[in-house]
């Protein structure tokens, strides 16, 4: 149903959430801080002042945590000290990238109370978190026994090796895994928590994971789809909001496809679709029933660009199973009115070019890849891919410029404990890649399970630098036992997170603000950044390079690293093919911090190989897009079918029997206080976004919940306890959490901390994705 922008926001204005009921001016700078609004760059903002005081001076840097924007900080600092953080003051406004609440209150990370900052080994029960401080040497010294003792009793394959979090080039945890793989190897994971949906949806169409724009393009939009996306929350470039916000006041028509009514929705749409979770790809199909039947198809297109379309006619027109998608099919699994789908399918055939914006979020389920290959075949058939104000989907958004895939590093070894596995190049079967690795979101699974299970390996020991895998990986319970059962277990964080609490050494990591480093957005640029080191270091942290290279130290490894900070760092800008053809100037570079590519005209995915496929053909074997994929029929599954399909088999859903036990589905989206669980505990984050659980007024009252209530979330995997948010804002039937709260449970195993993978599963799709939006629930009062 279409709604004014009154009647849309009415409803839920007298039961917003605590942030939106703080006063006109505080709700103003919160906006402009998230660069939502261009009207507030009029406001006069005393936080936004630039002078100096005597004695301080200003440093640039950009953080490097796992988030989709690479945000220029004004870092002030007084007698070593941070005194506070601003954003982006560059001269043209139009190209400010600006920096979202996360980038302002690292200051209150940085300084936190609960900061590591001297090594410590633990003194009492696993999980407890009773820890005594000790010296590096001896903190290295026990590992490097304890790790020795593994490989002679068990071998190197015994050793599992995993981190995450910071994403620059130097300080990352490549130097370690160098040394792990000289000491013999290890076990690791594969794939990534995130994205692997997406991921293997674009290689089986594209062969190719460059599928984004840049975000100015939406402006060349006559419509825009947001479905699944919040670009408020899950940041996919620090341009995309501003861009946004500038397109809907052009007047493009914005329509958000989602079961919340997010912020994105909220302050950028014209239009809010709610959807029950998990049935994109129905609503996609049932689309292109219409677009087929109605020959609304760009047919030039397809017949010069795409090979398939027959065999996907075979399947949305029943031929194959004898069940036709039609709108009304649809309907009965997604919850969107046939007509409504009707309309859109019409909508977006016709107006031309429309951008389609998937995302990774819808992904992460059972069958999440076939949301991506759906609406990569909607943007085929309407002929959107490869042109301006188009979109080529895959939910990836990236553009290879800037982008984290091209970045520089440390040259690293092969793993000589994964070896001689079977080829992968090329391949779209998940199993061929997890011969010698084990899934990242069956960890826990391969831990306790070991060789009997089928993995590859009977795990002993585990060292995890950052990532708190325990917190964001399904099934955290699980998870539990699994690290308790481990003979030695070593973290490195800057917080002893809820992984760490299960080590037996803890090692202290620096902030981004105690080290020099190359940073770039993982989902686009287009520019190049430096974080200069702003403060000493504090304690005795170092960082993840340092760590690897003290270890490597400590086993005798000659001539690891002969080479200091700076000397690293200059090498990547000389020999990195991107650094070296925008960046002539190291020192240069390093003064300003940022490196902002101008690009003639905005990048658009696959423009060359639609302009002239001759010679710029498609990575695939096809050499053009692969509605339907032969490699995938190859494999004979009908899990992983060769045309994109709706697959219900086994999902935790509406229609599956626990249904009737858990009668509710959990989201869990990114968080807008958060960087997944890093800055969980920053005060004035928390304050201003509370961690709370969506639910609608039909499941509350039935229920006996009131907003503010305190109320269990649990299934058979676990329970969580949560404040509740009675909102219009979901739709009935489902409920969201947002990931990433750090998980703590008490002495009866009911989790304090609210974290979503308490109740999640830790299971992945037939594409690779870790199923973590696919779990039923149920709540009661507590």
């Amino acid at each position: 149903m279409r709604h004014s922008p009154v009647a849309r926001h009415f409803p839920v204005a007298r039961n917003l959430p605590p942030l939106m009921l703080t006063p006109l001016v505080k709700t103003v700078r919160i906006l402009k801080e998230l660069s939502v609004i261009p009207i507030c760059r009029e406001v006069d903002m005393s936080t936004q002042e630039t002078s100096l005081a005597d004695g301080e001076h200003i440093v640039l840097c950009t953080s490097a945590f796992d988030c989709g924007g690479r945000c220029p900080l004004r870092v002030h600092v007084k007698d070593g000290v941070i005194t506070r953080i601003e954003g982006d003051d560059y001269e043209d406004e139009e190209n400010q990238l600006r920096a979202c609440w996360r980038g302002r209150a690292y200051r209150h990370w940085i300084y936190h109370p609960d900061r590591l900052l001297y090594p410590m080994k633990r003194v009492g029960e696993r999980g407890k978190g009773e820890f005594e401080r000790i010296s590096w040497d001896e903190a290295m010294d026990t590992i490097v026994g304890q790790l020795k003792r593994i490989k002679e009793t068990y071998g190197n394959s015994a050793l599992f090796y995993g981190g995450g979090g910071h994403m620059g080039a130097l300080h990352t945890a490549g130097s370690l895994a160098k040394a792990l793989a000289m000491f013999g190897g290890f076990t690791s994971g594969y794939g990534n928590i995130s994205s692997e949906g997406a991921v293997w949806a674009v290689m089986s169409t594209y062969g190719d994971v460059m599928v984004g724009h840049s975000r100015e393009d939406l402006l060349n939009a006559k419509l825009i789809i947001m479905w699944g996306w919040d670009p408020v929350r899950m940041v996919s470039g620090t341009d995309a909001i501003y861009n946004l916000t500038k397109a809907r006041e052009a007047g493009i028509p914005i329509i958000s496809i989602d079961p919340r009514y997010h912020d994105s929705a909220a302050t950028l749409a014209t239009e809010w679709i709610p959807i029950l979770p998990g049935t994109d790809a129905a609503m996609m199909l049932a689309m292109a029933n219409v677009i087929i039947k109605e020959n609304l198809q760009d047919q030039a297109f397809l017949d010069k660009y795409t090979v398939g379309l027959d065999e996907l006619k075979d399947y949305v027109l029943g031929i194959e199973d004898g069940v036709e998608k039609t709108p009304a099919w649809a309907e009965a699994i997604c919850g969107v009115p046939a007509q409504r789908i009707t309309d859109l399918a019409r909508l977006y055939a016709t107006t031309n070019p429309a951008c389609l914006m998937d995302c990774q979020g819808p992904a992460r389920a059972a069958y999440g890849e076939q949301y991506n290959r759906c609406a990569i075949t909607l943007t085929a058939m309407t002929g959107n891919i490869g042109k301006p104000g188009g979109s080529a989907c895959g939910g990836l958004m990236g553009i290879p410029y800037g982008h984290m895939f091209r970045s520089a590093g440390v040259p690293g070894m092969r793993n000589p404990a994964e070896a001689g596995g079977p080829s992968i190049r090329g391949t779209l079967d998940i199993n061929l890649r997890l011969v010698r690795r084990i899934h990242v979101n069956k960890i826990w699974d391969g831990f306790l399970k070991g060789t009997a299970g089928g993995y590859p390996a009977d795990i002993k020991a585990a060292w995890f630098a950052g990532g708190n895998p325990l917190n964001q990986r399904g099934n955290a319970n699980k998870g539990v036992r699994a690290l308790k059962g481990l003979e030695f277990f070593a973290v490195q964080d800057m917080f002893l997170t809820p992984t760490a609490r299960y080590a037996d050494i803890v090692l202290p990591v620096k902030s981004f603000a105690e080290k020099n480093e190359l940073t770039r957005p993982w989902p686009a640029g287009p520019y190049l950044t430096y974080s200069n080191q702003s403060i000493e270091p504090l304690g005795e942290c170092k960082s993840d390079w340092e760590i690897g290279n003290l270890f490597a130290e400590k086993m005798g490894f000659e001539d690891f690293n002969d080479k200091t900070e700076d000397e690293w760092l200059r090498i990547f800008i000389a020999t990195n093919p991107e650094y070296q053809q925008h960046i002539t100037d190291y020192d240069k570079f390093k003064s300003e911090a940022i490196h902002r590519i101008k690009l003639d005209e905005p990048y658009i995915a696959f423009k060359a190989q639609i302009e002239d496929p001759e010679n710029n053909p498609f990575s695939t074997p096809s050499g053009k897009i692969e509605i339907f994929s032969q490699r995938l029929a190859d494999l004979n599954d009908p899990h992983t079918p060769p045309v994109p399909k709706y697959i219900a088999d086994g999902r935790e859903d509406k229609n599956h029997p626990l249904a009737a036990k858990y009668p509710l589905q959990l989201l869990t989206p990114h968080p807008r206080v958060r960087v997944h669980s890093t800055l969980q505990n920053v005060d004035w984050l928390v304050e201003v976004d509370p961690h709370v659980m969506w639910i609608n007024p039909a499941d509350a009252e039935s229920r006996g919940i009131r907003d503010g209530d305190e109320v269990y979330v649990f299934n058979d995997r676990g329970k969580l306890a949560i404040k509740a948010w009675v909102t219009r804002r979901i739709i009935p039937g489902v409920i969201s959490i947002y990931e990433g709260a750090w998980f703590n449970p008490d002495d009866e195993g009911i989790d304090r901390g609210g974290c979503t993978n308490t109740v999640t599963d830790d299971a992945y799709s037939p594409g690779g994705a870790a199923i973590l939006k696919t779990s039923l629930v149920e709540v009661n009062k507590a």
